[in-house]
C-alpha cells in the first residue's frame, strides 16, 4: 500500500496536476538544500517525503501574483 494515499493527496490539492507540479519542485528544493519541513518522514526519497509534507499540510499551493503578465497572455 502507498503512503501517502492518494484520496489524502487529493483532499488537500485541488488537482493532480497541481499535485505533481508543487511535490517536483519540493522534492528538487529537499534534494538540492537538504531543508526538510517535518520531523520523521516514511519515504526514503525526496519526491515521498515532499508528498508527506502535502499530507501534513505543511505544503501548500502558492496563489499566483495577478499582476505579473506572461508572454503567452498577451
Amino acid at each position: 500500500m502507498l503512503y501517502p494515499s492518494v484520496d489524502s493527496l487529493k483532499a488537500k490539492v485541488d488537482s493532480k496536476y497541481t499535485l505533481v507540479t508543487i511535490a517536483s519542485k519540493r522534492a528538487r528544493e529537499i534534494q538540492e538544500e537538504k531543508n526538510l519541513l517535518l520531523a520523521t518522514y516514511k519515504a526514503r526519497k525526496d519526491v515521498g517525503r515532499a508528498l508527506e509534507e502535502v499530507v501534513a499540510g505543511v505544503l501548500t499551493k502558492k496563489d499566483q501574483d495577478q499582476s505579473i503578465i506572461y508572454e503567452d497572455e498577451i
